[in-house]
């Protein structure tokens, strides 16, 4: 009963005092204070963008840290968090990718980022109706199949109806395809899928995306056939960034829409223009490329809506999210 009473104040109420906790007796509270805190990650640098868009980079006891990116629309408001501190798959179309892995990130960060971003919208205690936040994706820095274990954990503190109590309809999980894991995560995590396409020839997702080296087009197809709980009421979404001359021809528009009917796929493509980063080796497609592209899928019975790019001016786009690794001596590491 004291676990459940705790429980609920620490995530459905966010408290952050044991003293707050009203319906647990003085002496019990004092206990608690005498061995444990309630705690948030220090929030190094926050940005809003013209648009709305509120960036959190978040550093965690270590000193490592990693970005967290809110994004109002009139419908919906959407979290994107990070699983991990850098990444390992080096796409080259990602920013984050240019940083080399640090490590992963445990459970309880995953859901610091959620708390955090809760505290700045005020939306504690969780509502029931009207709240901000009404979707969580695992979309920012790092894969998420490659931390699975804290990555489920943490949904299932999201999920839990006595917490935060997000649906698991209202979260979703992006790989770039991690194969053998993906039937798993649909039994065990249980939430949307979305899967980092971005090519529909293996010669060019080998550029790309290089875990297509590892798990090529068929073999992603096939998982993605497969996933448990997939269904024309929730489809997987195919995410497909537009660069310029790379992969914006109407003959990939034509064979992307053939891979989803060949493979009898209930889902739809996100078609996403390329968002800028120093160095990029890319441009994004022009506009009017990026339609025609939209369209043609769109004529072939398969829905292709186009993401317009949110939070560019503070990079906080898709693809633009990268943190810098620091290392704090053990003596600091013990003070904090």
């Amino acid at each position: 009963m004291r676990t459940s009473q705790v429980w609920n104040w620490i995530y459905h109420r966010g408290v952050t005092e044991f003293s707050a906790m009203a319906n647990i007796s003085k002496s019990l509270q004092k206990q608690l204070e005498a061995n444990f805190i309630i705690s948030r990650p220090d929030v190094t640098s926050y940005q809003i963008s013209e648009d709305g868009t509120r960036k959190y980079l978040v550093r965690f006891r270590d000193g490592n840290e990693a970005e967290s990116v809110f994004i109002p629309d009139e419908d919906r408001g959407t979290l994107c968090i990070s699983s991990q501190v850098g990444c390992t798959l080096n796409c080259r179309f990602c920013y984050t990718g240019t940083q080399r892995l640090v490590r992963n990130l445990s459970a309880n960060e995953i859901v610091s980022q959620i708390m955090i971003a809760r505290d700045d919208l005020g939306e504690w205690p969780t509502p029931t109706d009207g709240r901000k936040i009404t979707n969580i994706v695992l979309m920012g820095m790092g894969e998420p199949l490659y931390n699975f274990e804290n990555v489920k954990k943490a949904v299932l503190i999201l999920r839990d109806p006595e917490g935060i109590q997000m649906s698991r309809r209202r979260i979703t999980l992006s790989t770039a395809g991690v194969v053998p894991l993906m039937e798993r995560a649909g039994r065990e995590i249980g939430v949307n899928l979305a899967v980092s396409l971005h090519a529909v020839t293996d010669e060019v997702r080998d550029k790309l995306v290089p875990i297509n080296r590892k798990y090529p087009i068929h073999e992603l197809l096939s998982a993605c056939r497969d996933y448990p709980g997939a269904h024309n009421a929730r489809r997987i979404t195919f995410e497909y960034i537009m660069l310029k001359d790379i992969n914006d021809s109407d003959a990939d528009a034509k064979k992307l829409v053939g891979l989803i009917h060949k493979y009898e796929l209930p889902a739809k493509v996100n078609l996403i223009p390329f968002n800028p980063w120093p160095g990029a080796p890319y441009e994004c497609s022009d506009w009017e490329r990026i339609e025609k592209f939209s369209s043609l899928i769109f004529k072939s019975g398969v829905s292709a809506p186009i993401r317009m790019p949110r939070g560019r001016d503070i990079m906080a786009a898709c693809g633009q999210l990268k943190s810098a690794s620091i290392k704090i001596k053990a003596s600091e590491r013990k003070k904090l």
